[in-house]
């Protein structure tokens, strides 16, 4: 009696530190919004995303946390890539997320012949909003690594995206997009590129977007092929989807990140860190 007593306190106990453990580790997601006064005090909502233990022991000064930044598609909510921002949080990441578009800025218009098909101005508005964020999170979160960061994004933001890291390589650690079709890649190698692609009939990259098979290898771009439509990509897209992309994601960080590892999480959707069906790994067709 003694003996399954103590069993059961002992099993109780563990309890006790695995739900404290994961308590800790859980992921917290907060928005603030930063205004910029050189654009008419401009609103720039942005969702931040950070491990709760992360997050002490950066205020603590123990730590600098790596920022990732994910830009969002045309129309869509900064906060619909949850699915994205889980998988960098759980690796210690700050995940920057900022709404780029607000309902009070015009239609986006597509413009055959001019450069970006006439979506330069949305694309330069978005760096704008990624340099105001980074500079007014210096003020909430000082030890964090704003001069490297990680670009992320899907469709537009993708193109947001491989602009920033083209004008301003020396800021960008890794590119990570998602069925960006209007920009063309950086083929530098200055940094490591890890590409997903629809096999959407309605939206194709165009001419010059994506490199050649010599170009990926030789910058070292790994172009995942999957058999998704380019909507899939975000929160709203069935789990099949979410599943193998997150699971070629952590494959590209664990190769990429030598000293962070990935840790289960409360907050984090039940299969974000668990394998799913692998999307074909394949190099680019130019």
């Amino acid at each position: 009696m003694k003996r399954g007593i103590a069993v059961l306190v002992s099993v109780s106990a563990l309890c006790g530190i695995a739900y404290f453990t994961a308590s800790k580790w859980a992921i917290k997601h907060e928005t603030i919004t930063f205004y910029d006064a050189s654009r008419d005090n401009r609103p720039v909502p942005v969702q931040i995303a950070v491990r709760r233990d992360k997050e002490m022991q950066a205020n603590a000064g123990m730590i600098t946390l790596p920022v990732a930044v994910i830009n969002h598609g045309n129309t869509v909510k900064n906060t619909e890539y949850g699915f994205l921002a889980n998988i960098f949080a759980a690796r210690g990441y700050m995940v920057v997320s900022p709404q780029h578009d607000l309902p009070t800025d015009p239609p986006m218009v597509t413009k055959p012949g001019e450069l970006y098909v006439g979506r330069l101005p949305q694309i330069l508005r978005g760096v704008a909003n990624i340099h105001l964020a980074m500079q007014e999170l210096k003020k909430v979160q000082p030890n964090a690594d704003y001069a490297k960061v990680t670009m992320v994004g899907h469709s537009m933001g993708g193109d947001i995206t491989m602009y920033f890291a083209k004008q301003y390589p020396d800021e960008v650690k890794k590119v990570v997009t998602l069925d960006n079709l209007r920009v063309p890649f950086v083929t530098a190698g200055k940094f490591k590129i890890l590409s997903f692609r629809s096999q959407d009939p309605q939206f194709k990259a165009d001419a010059g977007v994506i490199p050649t098979d010599e170009e990926c290898e030789k910058a070292g771009i790994q172009v995942v092929k999957t058999e998704f439509q380019h909507n899939d990509m975000r929160d709203t897209g069935p789990d099949v989807a979410k599943s193998s992309i997150q699971t070629m994601l952590d494959k590209f960080l664990s190769a990429t990140d030598s000293e962070i590892a990935p840790v289960d999480t409360q907050s984090s959707p039940p299969n974000v860190l668990e394998p799913g069906p692998v999307a074909l790994m394949a190099p680019a067709k130019g």
